[in-house]
């Protein structure tokens, strides 16, 4: 079989950022060219992802499911399901959790 496929059931479930919200890795370092990981995030409502950034990284966010706001130095980006967000390597940024429900979103990390 030339096609790596994973279920559902071998992705253990993690914290990120520091017990903010928590993520399942999809794809880890190595398995893909360029590809430093993907991950299958979740946010409770209110909570954020802090100002941070990815020295060593681009990354790219699709939201799922849940609304709420991007923020990086120059303004506000409100988000809903569908929306797609690149940001570059080294841009600081945070991610909060505006809605009433839980917040999911796929990320892609790329070299």
């Amino acid at each position: 079989m030339k096609i790596i496929k994973k279920t559902a059931t071998s992705f253990n479930l993690n914290p990120a950022h520091d017990g903010a919200g928590t993520k399942k890795v999809l794809v880890t370092e190595n398995e893909i060219n360029h590809v430093q990981g993907i991950t299958k995030s979740c946010l409770a409502p209110n909570a954020m992802f802090a100002w941070h950034n990815h020295a060593d990284c681009n990354e790219c966010m699709y939201v799922l499911q849940g609304s709420g706001i991007v923020r990086d130095e120059d303004g506000e980006y409100p988000f809903v399901p569908g929306d797609f967000f690149i940001f570059p390597q080294g841009i600081y940024h945070e991610i909060q959790n505006t809605g009433d429900g839980l917040f999911k979103a796929i990320y892609i990390r790329t070299k």
